[in-house]
């Protein structure tokens, strides 16, 4: 939740790899991350088939500067 969006922020790292169970989630921290990432690729990875489980894999790369 926010203590990570906040580790991200402070870390600044140049990559970054975000892996998610929950999709509503996902959405929600995309819409902070976006401010200083752009996402590069989401794949969706079903790792429990006949299940309505699926995963998302997505890649980001920094956009701006640490303030």
């Amino acid at each position: 939740g926010r203590e990570m969006l906040e580790a991200v922020e402070e870390i600044a790292p140049k990559r970054l790899v975000y892996v998610s169970c929950n999709p509503e989630t996902l959405s929600k921290d995309l819409d902070v991350l976006r401010k200083s990432y752009k996402v590069e690729k989401i794949q969706p990875v079903d790792m429990f088939p006949r299940t309505q489980h699926c995963e998302v894999v997505v890649k980001l790369s920094r956009t701006r500067s640490r303030a």
